[in-house]
């Protein structure tokens, strides 16, 4: 394992973590039929893990939001495709691998809001409010973490180490 990387959560802790998350998201949308958006690329994993664990149909969209470069929010974010979405009168939970400034998912939501959805919601698999920018509310949380860089479980750092099945810390230098 690269030395940059402490494990941080096992795979067992977050397919818990997202049985959890799921069933209170069952519970809580029993008798409807939610639209889930998806933000790539980082939710990915956790939105495919969260639907099969999900008792209640469902209905998926993506979006493609970016605000980081390296390890820093640039504080501005690119939002690509998502223009084709309707979900007007429609029940919407945005999906979010982590939700750290919120400068990415405001945004995200205020275009939700726009086309005026019956519900909206926002569930995240890792919340950092330690580090909130924008004033943002996350209904369902798999992990409430301080304020680190995790990779892996969908998560990256310039594209690297989204594909490791754990979620690490990425530290700056080797440890000695």
């Amino acid at each position: 394992m690269d030395p940059q990387l402490s494990l941080y959560r096992s795979r067992e802790e977050i397919a818990e973590s997202v049985a959890k998350v799921a069933a209170r998201i069952s519970s809580d949308y029993q008798g409807k039929r939610p639209v889930l958006v998806g933000v790539l690329k980082g939710s990915f994993v956790f939105l495919a893990d969260l639907v099969r664990e999900l008792d209640l149909p469902v209905s998926i969209e993506f979006v493609i939001a970016q605000s980081y470069s390296g390890e820093h929010s640039t504080g501005e974010v690119a939002v690509k495709g998502g223009s084709g979405l309707d979900v007007q009168g429609k029940d919407v939970l945005l999906v979010e691998d982590i939700v750290d400034t919120g400068t990415t998912t405001s945004p995200l939501l205020d275009v939700l809001e726009s086309q005026s959805p019956a519900s909206l919601k926002v569930c995240a698999m890792v919340d950092k409010p330690s580090r909130r920018v924008t004033a943002v509310a996350v209904d369902y949380v798999g992990f409430t973490v301080p304020d680190v860089f995790l990779v892996g479980y969908g998560m990256d750092l310039d594209q690297k180490w989204r594909e490791l099945p754990e979620m690490y810390v990425f530290r700056d230098s080797p440890e000695e």
